[in-house]
Order: structure tokens, then sequence, then C-alpha cells
């Protein structure tokens, strides 16, 4: 949460040509807020409609090759996390230094009612084996501009597309 997944997807996309899709976005067009999401219908009804709009963007980048970006929980979902297995999964690592700006500028996250980075460190400490084991490649955001990063990650992934190729020889 707070990473820049947005950001870095945009810009990804943008480089390769392809198709960006944030899921966060996909279930606000259909749904209305996230935050009106939580207050009306609660966390277990978003984390269903997260996880079809998890589910329809992964089937969809089948057909048309696309970036997207997951909410932060969108991975505790375990039909998401075996959808995960057919993707190559990017985890954003940084740390609490680098979002709390970002948190305290947005207020308008569920989740990060109260102590906005003590929620943020407790979701970080449960959801951070989860990110690290679904992770095929691990960029580390905590430093450089999003095009920087871009243009990092565009590296990595063409390094692991030539070793996943390499290995399937």
């Amino acid at each position: 949460m707070a990473v820049g997944k947005s950001a870095i997807g945009q810009q990804l996309a943008q480089q390769l040509g392809l198709l960006f899709v944030d899921t966060d976005a996909v279930v606000v067009s259909a749904h209305g807020s996230i935050a009106d999401i939580f207050a009306g219908r609660g966390e277990h009804a978003f984390r269903e409609i997260e996880a079809r709009a998890v589910a329809k963007s992964i089937e969809n980048a089948k057909v048309q090759p696309a970036i997207i970006s997951l909410g932060g929980g969108a991975v505790l979902d375990s039909g998401t996390q075996q959808l995960l297995g057919e993707c190559t999964v990017v985890y954003l690592e940084c740390d609490a230094g680098t979002v709390a700006d970002r948190i305290a500028r947005n207020t308008g996250r569920p989740l990060l009612k109260g102590d906005a980075m003590a929620r943020w460190e407790a979701l970080f400490a449960t959801r951070r084996p989860v990110y690290e084991r679904l992770a095929d490649i691990v960029m580390d955001v905590r430093s450089g501009s999003v095009v920087e990063i871009g243009l990092r990650l565009e590296e990595r992934l063409r390094q692991f597309a030539a070793l996943k190729e390499e290995v399937e020889k």
C-alpha cells in the first residue's frame, strides 16, 4: 500500500507499449469508491469484488497483454494467488519511511484509519511473506524516480524472461 504500484505500473506499460490496468480503478469504476464499499458493505465484500476484478484482468491479459497493478491486499485471496502463478509477479519492496509522506497525504484508505503508520506496518508485516512467496522479481523502490524505477524494472523483466526461456529449453 502506497509504494507506487499505479505510477510505476503506468510507466512500465508506457515503456513496453502495453495496456495498464489498475484493479482498484476497475473496482471503483464499477462499484464506487473503495472507502464507500468498506463503509457500506465491509471488507469481505470488497475483497470478493476485488478478486473478481483481478481474475477478469488476468483473463483479459491473455488476449491483450497488460501490466496489472493489484491492490495491496489482493494477494491474500487464495484464488488470486493461484491465478498469479500464471503471471510474472513483481513485488515493489519498500519500507515505512518510504511511504510515510504518501500515507499522511492520503486519508482515504479505509484500512489505515486511526494511527495510519502503525496500521500500515501491521498490514505489511502480515502481507510481506505472501508478497515474497509470490514474487518472481523483487524490485526495491526506496530510491529513484518513477521513470528510473520503470527502466530498472524493464531490464529486470527482460533478464527474467531470458532466464525463463533458457530454463524451458
